[in-house]
């Protein structure tokens, strides 16, 4: 499945270029701060497999106001590029990727 244009971000990593996006609303659990913020990236042109990464740090719209740094584009990179090295083919299409940052995610409640 594709990201929607709207709300999703463009940057260029090694001269490609995708598009990633967080999730606006946080789901129930990350609402309450019991499981962490994951987003999604895929290539910007020509989607196949998408990549979901869990990061250790909570959703920033969760309902206790708990706050961590936002994700930056350069974290993003990061992610995609260590995603590469564990075998993401962005450009074939299939199931969702997922890379798993969450180590160190303490869950408030």
């Amino acid at each position: 499945m594709a990201l929607v244009k709207k709300g999703s971000r463009l940057m260029n990593v090694d001269d490609t270029a995708y598009r990633w996006q967080l999730r606006g609303r946080p789901t129930y659990d990350q609402g309450l701060v019991r499981s962490p913020l994951a987003y999604a990236v895929e290539l910007a042109d020509t989607p196949g497999t998408t990549l979901v990464v869990t990061t250790s740090q909570p959703h920033p719209s969760n309902w206790f106001g708990t706050q961590d740094s936002p994700i930056l584009p350069a974290q993003a990179a990061d992610s995609i590029r260590a995603a590469l090295t564990d075998g993401w083919t962005p450009q074939s299409p299939g199931s969702p990727f997922h890379l798993d940052q969450s180590a160190g995610f303490v869950p408030s409640h």
